[in-house]
C-alpha cells in the first residue's frame, strides 16, 4: 500500500474496485510512494474470472485480476509505471485523456514500439491535470479491450479536496453466453452500424454490485465508461445528484444532475449527499424509457453531519484564443464499401471515413499523412459534424477540447477529451495545439475505429 493512506481512505477510493470484497492494495498492484513520487508495476496476461456466476471465463487481465487495479497518483508529481507484456502479442498502453508526452501516449507505431511479448516497458509522466481517466491497450483493440484490458486511472487533485467518500465505477458490457462463454467481439453488420453490443451489462464487473455508504457523507462517484460501443445515459435515484466533472474535468459551475450521457472513453464525476440510514441510492441507466440499474449504495449510520459538497479548482488547461483560431472542418460519415478478400476468404472492412478518408493502418515504417498540420501554440476550432445516424465519441490524445456548441446551440463552455456526436449531431470544439508530436483522433466506438474513424493530428 502506498506510504502515507490510510486504510479507511483507501477502502473508500477502492470500495467500487472488486465485484466481491475489497483486496488491500498489493494484491491488486505493487506500488510506492516515495516523496513527490509515485512507482507501480503492472502487466497485461491472460488468465480467468467469474464474470458469469458459476462459470469461468477466459479473460485478458492487468495484473491477473478482473477487474483492473484503480492507479492513483498526483497532479503535478511524477509517476513511473513499468509494464510487462505477458501476452502472446504485442501490446501497448494508452493513458486515455492524459496530456503527457507523445513518447508515452502508447500509441504502437506512431509514438512508440510495440511491446512485444516478455518485454517490459517504462512509462514516465507527470499529469498536469486531476481527475478521472483510464488505461487501455491500443493494439488489437476490438479483442484486448473487450476481453478486460481497461483500468482506471485516478489523478488527485494537487491540494488534497475531501470528501468522505468515493467511489470508482467502471462500466462494461461483456459479450458473453449464459454458460461464461465469448461470443464474437464484433460483428461485421453492427460494426456497420451501433457497434456490437456485448450481452451481459456490469458495473465493476458484478451485476447490479450492491454498497455501503455513510448517512450525511459528501460523496464522489467516479464514472468511467469503458466499453466497447455502448452509451450510457446516466441517471441517480434516491439523492441529489450533481455533476461536478466531465471527463476528468471539474466544471466551475456544477450542475443539477437530471440525465447525462458517457459514450465509450468517456467519464463523469458525480457529487452527492448521502441520504439518511436505511436508505438506498441508484445510479441508473436509461435504455430508450427503460431505466436499467447499475449500481446501488446503501446508507449506513454515521457520526457525519451534512455539509456542502466541496469544490474542485479547475485544471490548467492553456486558454483559447477565439479571436484568432482556425477552424479545421471535419465530417463522419459511412462509407459501406468492403475491400476484396484475400486468398483465405479474409478482408478489411472499411465502413466510416473521416473528411472522405478510412484509415489506411500503420505499421513500422508506414505512416499515413495526417488528417491534419497544426501549428504549436495556435488555436484551433474543430468543427465536427456528424452525417450517419449513429453516435460517434471523437477522441483526441495530448489535448482537450473546450466545446463551444453542441447541434448548433451554444453551451457554457466545458473541457473535455471527447466529444459525443449524436445522430446526425454537430459540435464545436476549440483547442490550443501546446503538445508537439503525432496525436490520434478517433471514434471511441472501438469497431468504428478499426473500420475506418481514425487519423491523426501532427503539431509542429
Amino acid at each position: 500500500m502506498a506510504q502515507g493512506w490510510s486504510r479507511r481512505r483507501f477502502l473508500q477510493s477502492t470500495a467500487a474496485m472488486a465485484a466481491i470484497s475489497t483486496l488491500p492494495a498489493c494484491s491488486l498492484i505493487s506500488a510506492s510512494r516515495k516523496t513527490g513520487q509515485w512507482e507501480y508495476h503492472l502487466s497485461a496476461e491472460p488468465s480467468h474470472a467469474s464474470l458469469v456466476p458459476g462459470h469461468q471465463t477466459d479473460v485478458l487481465a492487468f495484473n491477473g485480476e478482473i477487474p483492473a487495479p484503480t492507479i492513483r497518483c498526483r497532479q503535478g508529481e511524477p509517476v513511473t509505471l513499468h509494464f510487462t507484456n505477458n501476452l502472446n502479442e504485442p501490446t501497448t498502453i494508452h493513458w486515455h485523456g492524459l496530456r503527457i508526452p507523445i513518447e508515452m501516449d502508447g500509441v504502437p507505431f506512431l509514438s512508440q514500439a510495440p511491446i512485444q511479448p516478455g518485454e517490459t516497458f517504462t512509462y514516465r509522466f507527470t499529469p498536469p491535470d486531476a481527475g478521472t481517466f483510464w488505461y487501455h491497450p491500443h493494439m488489437n483493440s476490438v479483442v484486448q479491450l473487450g476481453k478486460g484490458l481497461v483500468g482506471a486511472i485516478v489523478v488527485e487533485e494537487a491540494a488534497p479536496v475531501e470528501f468522505d467518500e468515493e467511489h470508482t465505477l467502471i462500466l462494461k458490457h461483456w459479450h458473453l453466453d449464459r454458460q461464461g462463454n465469448w461470443k464474437d467481439l464484433a460483428i461485421p453488420r453492427y460494426s456497420a452500424r451501433m457497434g456490437t453490443p456485448g450481452g451481459m451489462g456490469d458495473s465493476e464487473w458484478s451485476h447490479h454490485p450492491e454498497y455501503t455508504l455513510q448517512e450525511n457523507a459528501t460523496t464522489r462517484l467516479r464514472l468511467a465508461n469503458v466499453d466497447n460501443t455502448l452509451t450510457y445515459p446516466i441517471q441517480v435515484r434516491g439523492a441529489e445528484a450533481w455533476i461536478i466533472a466531465i471527463d476528468g474535468n471539474p466544471i466551475a459551475t456544477p450542475r443539477r444532475l437530471d440525465e447525462h450521457k458517457i459514450a465509450p472513453g468517456m467519464r463523469v464525476d458525480i457529487g452527492l449527499i448521502a441520504p439518511k440510514a436505511g436508505k438506498k441510492v441508484e445510479v441508473m441507466y436509461m435504455k430508450g424509457r427503460f431505466p436499467f440499474l447499475l449500481a446501488s449504495f446503501i446508507t449506513t449510520p454515521s457520526t457525519l453531519i451534512e455539509k456542502p459538497l466541496p469544490a474542485l479548482p479547475l485544471n490548467p488547461i492553456t486558454p483559447i484564443d477565439l479571436a484568432n483560431a482556425e477552424t479545421r472542418h471535419f465530417t463522419f460519415e459511412w462509407a459501406g464499401a468492403i475491400t476484396p478478400a484475400d486468398k483465405q476468404g479474409k478482408g478489411h472492412h472499411e465502413f466510416w471515413l473521416m473528411n472522405k478518408r478510412a484509415w489506411e493502418g500503420m505499421s513500422k515504417g508506414n505512416i499515413p499523412e495526417p488528417i491534419a498540420t497544426l501549428e504549436r501554440g495556435k488555436t484551433y476550432i474543430f468543427d465536427l459534424k456528424n452525417v450517419t445516424q449513429y453516435h460517434h465519441p471523437i477522441h483526441l490524445h495530448g489535448h482537450t477540447f473546450t466545446v463551444l456548441e453542441m447541434d448548433g446551440k451554444p453551451v457554457t463552455p466545458f473541457h473535455t477529451d471527447t466529444v459525443l456526436l449524436g445522430k446526425n449531431g454537430h459540435a464545436k470544439a476549440a483547442f490550443v495545439a501546446d503538445n508537439p508530436g503525432r496525436w490520434m483522433y478517433h471514434c471511441h466506438v472501438i469497431e468504428h475505429m478499426k473500420t475506418g474513424l481514425m487519423g491523426f493530428v501532427e503539431v509542429v
